[in-house]
């Protein structure tokens, strides 16, 4: 524990003046959590001096990696601009441009501070348009920290419920009952289902929102015969189809979206737009995004945000998506496809029951040998969730190798084939460690 003594130190201080010694529980580790020191490209070094590779890229939110140059250059001039003003910028104006040019979809955006906001916004200005309360969303995924986007985030057996009426469970303590009133539950990617459970509410229903590639549902793609079906449902019923494109919009130039024939109405975004600084959007049809602007006699929905849009924000941001052109797209995506199949090759070698899902430049592996399509088939029992955690201590630990918390890795562009090498690797050695224990679960 010698070589851990500065972070212990440091952690102790952090318990007398943080809830629990951390801002936020992602970055907490046994018995305390590492502490960063410098992180430069895919390398972040903590302050014990160990390095070590990193695919989790803030919760996928550094599509360039750290202290990418473009971005540091931009940013240190605008700093001395000054950081935040009560009056707009033309860096904003610029930036929205971009962004609108980019995704078909957009037709007028407005920015904010986090991808949790983003979404409370598109909930916010889908009911103002629509003048209905209720939301419908698929069980096991995230959204944010908003009371009605958290509704059976992490819903489990025990609550919840028939597949052809799940429950709406409320996440944290004290939520208000009446929350789960107003947020329907449908099962990802089935579609009988998803149709049924969203009639019986039809004339209530303000959106039906969908993340295209869901992360903790199991990050598998919605297929191109779900989305449609449930974009038919919002046309028939006057309800709006948003997508949640916070952590996907890195899987293609123009988001998942790209991916199918219909368009959503609109689109929260986050994480690599911002280019490493906070950040989140709103963005899609004019008609539906008029309920913010400010011109209106009966203005729906007044909005606005001390830190929204800011210089910096959207220096780094903008810079970070010009560097994510089309080229580099598909040079990332093809390097995560060249990891995933070696990491197949490496479970094939192991003689492990793992299977990979994801899409773009992001995946994650499960304990199953055949990939799981639904939110319960993908569902971590209270076994394999220990395993998952000391399996992530070993690639930590011993292989010098960071990755997220549900055994899945977010690339950036400065990676190279040979941090690739470094993960298959160290997963090769990490199946053949584990692998009795991953057998036990497969057979239990």
């Amino acid at each position: 524990m010698a070589k851990k003594s500065s972070s212990e130190k440091l952690y102790k201080q952090a318990q007398k003046v943080l809830a629990g010694g951390v801002s936020r529980n992602t970055v907490y580790h046994e018995p305390f959590p590492d502490y960063a020191n410098v992180a430069s490209g895919c390398y972040i070094t903590d302050i014990e001096g160990t390095a070590r590779i990193d695919f989790a890229n803030n919760m996928a939110a550094l599509i360039h990696g750290h202290s990418f140059p473009p971005v540091i250059d931009a940013v240190i001039e605008q700093l001395k601009k000054g950081t935040a003003y009560t009056l707009a910028s033309e860096i904003e104006v610029a930036y929205a441009k971009h962004l609108i040019k980019r995704v078909e979809s957009f037709e007028r955006i407005r920015f904010v501070n986090s991808g949790t906001e983003a979404v409370m916004a598109m909930i916010k200005a889908s009911r103002a348009f629509t003048g209905r309360s209720k939301i419908a969303k698929a069980e096991g995924t995230y959204h944010g920290t908003y009371d009605f986007a958290e509704v059976s985030q992490t819903a489990n057996p025990t609550n919840w419920g028939d597949i052809n009426h799940p429950a709406s469970v409320l996440l944290a303590h004290g939520t208000p009952k009446s929350v789960s009133r107003d947020v329907i539950i449908f099962p990802y990617n089935d579609v009988e289902r998803t149709l049924s459970i969203l009639d019986r509410h039809a004339d209530e229903i303000a959106c039906v929102i969908i993340d295209p590639v869901p992360h903790r549902v199991g990050l598998m793609r919605g297929t191109n015969e779900f989305i449609e079906a449930v974009y038919a449902w919002t046309r028939k019923n006057d309800a709006l189809l948003v997508f949640d494109e916070v952590i996907t919009f890195r899987v293609n130039y123009g988001g998942t979206q790209e991916d199918y024939k219909v368009k959503p109405d609109l689109t929260s975004l986050g994480k690599i737009i911002g280019g490493g600084f906070p950040v989140g959007a709103v963005a899609g049809r004019a008609d539906v995004m008029k309920v913010f602007d400010p011109h209106e006699k009966n203005l729906l929905l007044p909005h606005s945000g001390t830190f929204s849009a800011n210089p910096i924000t959207m220096t780094a941001g903008y810079k970070a998506m010009q560097y994510f052109d089309k080229k580099a797209v598909t040079k990332l995506n093809a390097l995560t496809q060249k990891a995933i199949s070696q990491i197949r090759e490496a479970i094939q070698l192991a003689g492990v029951p793992v299977s990979v899902t994801g899409a773009g430049s992001m995946f994650r592996m499960h304990f199953k040998a055949t990939p799981p399509t639904t939110y319960r088939e993908a569902y971590l029992s209270k076994e394999a969730g220990a395993l998952v955690k000391e399996l992530l201590d070993y690639m930590y630990y011993e292989e010098k190798i960071l990755m997220i918390n549900t055994f899945s890795c977010m690339l950036s562009t400065v990676m190279t084939q040979k941090e690739i090498d470094r993960l298959t690797e160290g997963l090769f050695r990490a199946f053949k460690a584990f692998k009795p224990r991953i057998e036990k679960l497969n057979n239990s």
